[in-house]
């Protein structure tokens, strides 16, 4: 039987982000357990629909979330990923 979580791999990286803003593609990757390129391709995601937003600090790059909008699905689109994140436990600046 396959296996199966409650959270995307979306939603994973955007909770990690919403804790620790620098953390890497790498770091990412490892932690949620998912090649970096798919990362890249979430993070691209994230960035394109306005729920992240890059911003570079040098050589590093910081992530600001943008945590008023809606989830994506309608039957969610009244509901702020806010929720989600705070639930998750997530600390939002």
């Amino acid at each position: 039987m396959a296996e199966w979580t409650f959270l995307t791999n979306h939603a994973r990286v955007l909770a990690l982000m919403a804790n620790r803003p620098k953390i890497t593609a790498r770091d990412l990757s490892s932690l949620i357990g998912i090649t970096e390129r798919s990362i890249r391709s979430i993070i691209a995601d994230l960035e394109s629909e306005g729920y992240i937003e890059k911003m570079k600090e040098g050589r590093r790059t910081s992530y600001k979330i943008h945590a008023k909008l809606p989830f994506r699905h309608p039957t969610q689109k009244d509901q702020s990923i806010e929720k989600l994140l705070k639930a998750l436990g997530c600390k939002l600046v």
